[in-house]
């Protein structure tokens, strides 16, 4: 893993339980559904972050609530935002100690931009045959509709194979209408329906697994902040030849400090940026040892020639573990054709910061002042150059779920028998809802995702392996069993 990586070891996880026969068969003989019904859904351009899509995001929440009714939900609502709407679902056990699971997902998706590069039709979905057996094309197949979808049919499995007529838990869903836009409202939306969402656990399907020959658990999240830098020196462009050299430039004033946001060793130069940073403990770096690591397939991946980041550390542990900072876009003066010899009178980049456990989004504001002061005290910003930050959304929070929680080794072994295969776990550089989810309803995250690697998540032709999904549905079946079993036990 490029720096101080650790030989795979050895599992000490007991053998794959065994699957159940009837669920298997029973998710099987619902694939035509699955994959019809998901088409479906998927042919609704639910786009939320695109305004002129959001009637199309509204027909998908009347879509999937529509759906959960026929599934048997006896109480479905959609709730309205500020933004674009979520679907809510709920369906008590008739048992009276079960536990209340809460299911998060999203049916908002990504614009399909750029069109030209889809093999097929991003909003026609496509079944077709690959090595592996079958994928379903088509935007939102793996994030987040599919993975929304495989619990309609896990729970009809787990109905149909126990006898009941109810789960075996207090089972609620909550569906998101703007995460693919950084759900602006989602906090917003818990705040207010804290109480109809009250539960023991939350369980996240928004994620994916190492690989296919190393099925995992996601076990933790980073959080984001992002900030623009506004960079203003002269109140209008200069003719270099006139004023070059003798009045402050903004675009050189700017590349010096994007060049100043890390040392020489990679880390993050803000202020107290590692303070809080939990590191990882001797059993995490082994959990990550145990992952297969091909450096040169990641390469292949990452469309790069050389791995590169924070000294000291692997590249799990750079893309999981430790917080980064990022230069998402910079410009400024004359861009078009040809010359044009002046000095801009501003200049602007993007970051983003990605947090890690212990880390906090209000601890950034803070730091990138301190940062900014810094700066201006050695004179990186001179005289006449005046830098804003700007801050368009709070951020948002990491997440870790602890290893030894009963939530989690619930979905592990659910997974397991699903899979049939030991599960190992990762954890995921990007961003969620996670965070507030745990913070507002006071509730453990556990993630159970079936995503691959190579389902080309936001880019042109999305994709969802069908026997993946078909698997995320089975061990869903057998999660509400083993929770209800399990749980305070």
């Amino acid at each position: 893993m490029s720096t101080d990586d650790a030989a795979p070891q050895s599992s000490t996880q007991p053998p794959a339980p065994a699957f159940d026969p009837a669920v298997r068969a029973f998710v099987a003989g619902h694939r035509r559904q699955l994959v019809d019904e998901l088409s479906e859904w998927l042919r609704i351009p639910s786009i939320s972050a695109d305004p002129s899509y959001a009637d199309e995001v509204s027909r998908s929440a009347d879509w999937l609530a529509q759906r959960l009714l026929r599934a048997g939900f006896p109480s479905v609502e959609i709730w309205p935002t500020a933004g674009l709407p979520a679907v809510y679902a709920e369906w008590p056990s008739g048992d009276a100690d079960a536990p209340t699971v809460l299911v998060y997902g999203h049916h908002d998706v990504q614009p399909a931009d750029p069109v030209e590069l889809w093999e097929t039709a991003p909003w026609e979905p496509l079944v077709r045959a690959t090595e592996f057996g079958e994928e379903l094309v088509g935007r939102g197949a793996i994030d987040d509709k599919g993975q929304v979808y495989f619990h309609v049919v896990g729970l009809a499995a787990h109905l149909a194979t126990t006898g009941r007529t109810s789960p075996a838990v207090n089972l609620k869903l909550i569906i998101e209408g703007e995460e693919e836009s950084g759900s602006l409202h989602f906090a917003e939306l818990l705040e207010t329906h804290r109480e109809a969402l009250r539960c023991d656990v939350v369980v996240v399907s928004d994620t994916g697994v190492y690989g296919r020959d190393a099925i995992s658990v996601c076990v933790g999240m980073r959080g984001m902040v992002e900030v623009a830098l506004d960079v203003r020196g002269p109140s209008g462009d200069l003719h270099s030849g006139s004023f070059g050299g003798a009045v402050p430039n903004p675009a050189t004033v700017l590349a010096r400090i994007v060049a100043r946001l890390h040392d020489e060793n990679g880390h993050v130069t803000l202020p107290g940026f590692y303070d809080d940073v939990i590191a990882l403990t001797d059993r995490e770096r082994d959990l990550l040892a145990r992952l297969p690591y091909d450096e040169v397939r990641w390469l292949v991946d990452a469309q790069s020639s050389a791995t590169y980041g924070e000294k000291g550390f692997s590249t799990f542990e750079r893309i999981w573990a430790r917080p980064t900072a990022e230069v998402n876009g910079i410009w400024g003066g004359y861009t078009g054709p040809g010359g044009k010899t002046i000095i801009p009178s501003e200049a602007h980049v993007k970051l983003s910061f990605r947090l890690v456990a212990g880390q906090s989004p209000s601890q950034v504001r803070p730091a990138v002042t301190a940062w900014l002061e810094m700066l201006r005290a050695e004179g990186t910003i001179p005289d006449g150059i005046e830098v804003v930050p700007v801050y368009d959304k709070a951020g948002v929070g990491p997440f870790l779920t602890p290893l030894d929680h009963p939530a989690l080794e619930s979905v592990t072994r659910s997974m397991a028998r699903a899979f049939g295969t030991e599960v190992l776990y990762t954890r995921e550089g990007g961003s969620g809802p996670q965070a507030a989810l745990a913070a507002i309803l006071e509730a453990p995250v556990v993630f159970l995702g079936v995503g691959l690697p190579d389902d080309r998540i936001h880019a042109p032709n999305e994709k969802a392996d069908i026997e993946f999904l078909l698997a995320g549905a089975e061990a869903a079946a057998y999660l509400w069993t083993d929770l209800a079993s399990t749980w305070g036990r």
